[in-house]
């Protein structure tokens, strides 16, 4: 289970469920990343990197990359034309706080290098919009109920 924000394009008066759902279905296993993102992809890990520190990158022929921080779960993929950022539920409180914080920070990078809009499914919205307390509360209460429920 992940923490997900989705990086969107929206025109105007088109609502988010329809663009979730167009997304759905023009989805293809194997498509080439189109040029554009596999541009705005070598501006983005300089300055992931320079964010999170240091981080393993995985390059699949012209179908997928990954860019993945192992200390806080942090996951930027980009597979075909999706766009994503997943983080695992493994942080609650101060530390849920730090780990978002970051997020929101990549996902302003990658928003400004695509021209996509981060949107966050938890509170069906775009990331800007979504209060940092709310993620952070979701994030921590997750979290604690899955540490619960499996131990950890």
């Amino acid at each position: 289970m992940s923490y997900d924000i989705y990086f969107l394009s929206r025109r105007d008066g088109q609502s988010w469920d329809e663009v979730l759902k167009a997304m759905e279905e023009t989805a293809e296993d194997g498509e080439p990343i189109p040029t554009h993102l596999l541009d705005a992809w070598d501006r983005i890990v300089p300055q992931a990197r320079t964010l999170l520190g240091e981080v393993e990158i995985t390059e699949y022929e012209q179908e997928s990359r990954d860019l993945g921080h192992s200390d806080t779960g942090i996951d930027l993929s980009v597979f075909g034309d999706e766009v994503s950022i997943t983080v695992p539920y493994w942080h609650a409180g101060n530390d849920a706080a730090v780990v978002l914080g970051k997020v929101s920070a990549l996902a302003a990078i990658v928003e400004k290098e695509t021209g996509l809009t981060a949107y966050d499914p938890q509170t069906e919205g775009p990331l800007v919009e979504t209060p940092p307390q709310g993620s952070i509360g979701l994030m921590s209460r997750i979290t604690e109920d899955l540490r619960s429920r499996y131990g950890g």
